[in-house]
Formats: structure tokens, sequence, C-alpha cells
């Protein structure tokens, strides 16, 4: 288990993974509370699909980019699908992109922004570029490859290495809650040697899986190693079904 560092700004709280504190790299996990949506979106809530009131949705936005000093949010509407979005140096505002799961770019003062409850988010840092990369990863991520199409991406856009890549995997669904009663028909037969006990799954051991097979060092994977479902911290589908959001980010100073 990692050990993340907490740090607070005003009443919001974000987790930091120690291998992404660098100059120049704001980052943060950040937890449900601090925000001004109202139950049962209390508090941070950052989705504006999940039936909440937009301008507070649009106000929690504005409190995560001024807890980490931009003045550019670039998210997506996840679809649990395999298409990455490239972030040009012309996106100088705020957007929402429809129908891909993973963001990467290479231009400061973006942030880019995983929209998660019990979903990971793996954000992925290219300290040669300097590039990013923000990728939600559900379960159906994991068939898709989203992971390594992601560091596909990245190499063919600013020619990554790989070997290069810093990865964090965030809270998310942890392998004492990821039940899959019918996972023979859900899951390709690769990932059910990751079955710590009979239709439970450790996903988090899969996205690691996936990265060192994409060619990434097994010293550069970080696990926040948190289940969301378990703790009050975070917003959990699987807990509670209608609620909100939380949110991972990364940008370039």
């Amino acid at each position: 288990m990692t050990t993340l560092q907490r740090l607070s700004f005003q009443a919001t709280e974000r987790l930091l993974f120690p291998s992404l504190v660098l100059p120049g790299l704001p980052h943060g996990i950040f937890t449900r509370h601090g925000g001004v949506s109202r139950a049962p979106f209390t508090s941070l809530n950052v989705s504006l699909h999940v039936g909440d009131n937009p301008e507070k949705v649009r106000t929690n936005r504005a409190i995560i980019k001024n807890a980490l000093g931009s003045n550019t949010l670039v998210s997506c509407h996840q679809v649990h699908g395999d298409a990455i979005l490239q972030v040009k140096a012309s996106q100088a505002a705020d957007l929402e992109a429809d129908g891909y799961d993973a963001l990467i770019t290479d231009t400061p003062g973006i942030l880019l922004m995983i929209q998660q409850a019990d979903c990971q988010a793996v954000l992925l840092y290219d300290p040669a570029g300097p590039a990013i990369g923000a990728a939600h990863v559900g379960w159906r991520g994991s068939v898709a490859g989203i992971l390594p199409k992601t560091v596909v991406a990245m190499r063919a856009a600013f020619g990554t290495r790989p070997q290069d890549l810093i990865a964090v995997v965030s809270p998310s669904l942890g392998p004492c809650c990821a039940e899959f009663r019918h996972f023979e028909e859900e899951l390709p037969s690769a990932f059910h040697a990751f079955q710590g006990r009979p239709g439970y799954f450790d996903f988090w051991a899969i996205s690691r899986d996936q990265l060192q097979t994409s060619g990434l060092s097994p010293r550069n994977i970080a696990l926040a190693s948190l289940c969301t479902r378990c703790s009050p911290e975070f917003y959990s589908y699987r807990r509670n079904h209608h609620t909100g959001r939380f949110a991972s980010v990364i940008g370039l100073a």
C-alpha cells in the first residue's frame, strides 16, 4: 500500500501520491468533502450527469481549479470505452468531451480530471516530455484495454517511453468488494487468475499487470489500495447507487 499525503485547502481535502509530488505537477485525489452540493451528492460532487444542480457542480469544479492553481479543467462524459482525447494547446476553456475515457496532453496550464464512484482513475506522468495522461478505468475499460491504449497514445503523440512513465492508481473498488457474480460471461479468462476468493477480483492488480506489460517499471507504479465502497471519504456507486462523483486530477503547471 502506498502511503498517501493529505493536504487541506480551506475545507477541501485531497490526497497526494509521493511519486507525483514534484515541482510543476499539480495533482490530487479529492475526497467527497469541501463542496457545496446537497444530499445525496454531499458535497464535492463533480459530475454533471447524476442529477445534481449544475451550478453547484460548476462551483465544485471551480473549487478544485482554485486548489490546484489553474483556470482550465478538461474532463470527459465517460462511457466505459477506450477512446482517448489528446487535449491541444488551443484548449483555453473548460471542456467536458463526450464519448472519451482517457485524456492526454503536453500543454501547461490544463488540468485533466477523471470522475469516479468506484472505478479507478490512473494518472500518468512522463517527466521527459513532460506530458501527462488520465484514464477512467472501470471493469469494462480494463477489458477494453484502456490503460495499454493510453500508454500507446502518449508514445505516438509525445514520444513517451513507457519505461519513463510514472503511474498511480487512485482509490477505487477494492478486491474486498469487487464481486462479479457472472464473471465467466463478463471477464476474459486472463482475468480469472486475479480472484482473491471466488467471484471477487483484484482490479488494482489487473491494472498494475497491464501497466507492466505496457513497459512501465514496477517501481514506477503506485497503488492507493483504498477501497471506495469501504471508505465514507469517497462516493461509491456500489454502496449508495444514487450518489456523486469524486475527482482525480493532474496537470502541468
